[in-house]
């Protein structure tokens, strides 16, 4: 008999929520079947059954689990063995309300349920989304949209805010950005360093290529390519720290920072030196897609070991990143002011990188930016 165990998905959860089972319990699985949706603090995964047979569940849809945890097992015997009860002591009182509800309810998981719960949104409502499973992310959308009677989320009837103070929640993404940026400031002590660098050529490439395959490419397509390109050279920045050596990568996976207005995500663009311009650019268009609706996978999110900030609203002309936890090094990207010079800006961590070293890459980075043609 196999066991599926929950694998580590991510540095920042310590649990998962077990949103959905895609596979009944006793059903005749095949190794690489998704047998089981988690959901951590930025996206949603499948997990797959790892062997044939027939599955049972060992814990119902909207509770916790943590790395390593047994969550079904797989009994490779000829016929379906009889179901085995969920864990009582592991269920979740988003279950119990289903099964109350009737099963036309939908399925509310634990984090939407706060959610719910903390803004004071009329269980109809969210019975009017027309999903099976309702998530955080379908609450944090629904909040946004007033209701047909023109009442605010959250402003329920005889409620007082705290201390005669109004609050602001903050939203599932935004609570894994707070705990990275915790981390990152305890952990890594970082220094930033600048060059100026002249745009124009990169930009008028960037609009000939758009043309040529058919792909918006803009200022993160072009930084994250020229960073690739980096690699062999600057293999540090794409390192690291382990006490007191760094591990080095094989490959460039960068990370771009995405945000439209639904939180800030950190997908990554893997072995970006072996991808064309097309490829990239296709890569970050499906991200920005995602990033409106949440629904990341982890894998998108995993795996980043540098990453690019994007800093290109107008107006805004210098930008000190914070170096994402488990990487060393943060390259700010702001737009061109006064016409085509942009101060692009590195912070870096110091426990590797020294000053000369970020002015290298950085200048570095400029030839191969200013150069495109």
């Amino acid at each position: 008999m196999a066991e599926l165990r929950v694998p580590k998905l991510n540095n920042n959860d310590t649990e998962y929520l077990l949103v959905e089972w895609l596979a009944a319990d006793g059903a005749r699985v095949a190794a690489d079947d998704a047998v089981v949706l988690v959901e951590t603090s930025k996206a949603t995964e499948e997990l797959t059954a790892g062997a044939s047979g027939f599955l049972r569940h060992r814990l119902r849809p909207g509770v916790w689990c943590h790395p390593d945890d047994v969550i079904a097992s797989i009994d490779g015997t000829a016929e379906a063995p009889g179901p085995e009860p969920a864990s009582p002591d592991r269920a979740s009182p988003v279950t119990a309300q289903r099964d109350t509800a009737g099963d036309s309810a939908p399925l509310v998981t634990a984090p939407a349920q706060a959610l719910i719960d903390e803004l004071g949104i009329d269980l109809e409502r969210v019975r009017a989304l027309g999903v099976p499973v309702v998530r955080r992310a379908d609450v944090e959308r629904l909040a946004a949209t007033p209701d047909a009677g023109g009442a605010t989320p959250g402003a329920t009837s005889g409620e007082t805010p705290a201390a005669g103070r109004a609050e602001h929640p903050l939203s599932r993404v935004q609570r894994a950005v707070a705990r990275s940026v915790e981390l990152s400031h305890q952990t890594i002590p970082a220094a930033y360093a600048v060059v100026r660098m002249d745009l124009g050529q990169a930009l008028e490439h960037a609009r000939a290529t758009t043309r040529e395959i058919r792909r918006p490419v803009g200022l993160a397509e072009v930084f994250v390519q020229a960073v690739a390109g980096l690699h062999e050279r600057f293999p540090l920045f794409f390192a690291t720290v382990d006490g007191t050596r760094a591990l080095l990568s094989e490959a460039p996976n960068i990370g771009v920072t995405v945000d439209v207005g639904e939180g800030l995500y950190v997908p990554v663009v893997h072995d970006a030196a072996g991808r064309t311009t097309k490829d990239i650019a296709t890569t970050l268009m499906k991200h920005r897609l995602a990033a409106a609706t949440g629904e990341f996978k982890e894998s998108d999110l995993s795996g980043a070991n540098i990453v690019v900030t994007l800093h290109t609203e107008h107006g805004v002309v210098l930008a000190i990143p914070f170096i994402f936890p488990g990487t060393v090094c943060a390259l700010a990207v702001a737009g061109p002011r006064d016409g085509t010079l942009a101060d692009i800006g590195l912070a870096y961590d110091h426990r590797l990188i020294n000053g000369r070293d970020a002015a290298l890459f950085l200048n570095a980075l400029k030839a191969v930016v200013e150069r495109l043609t």
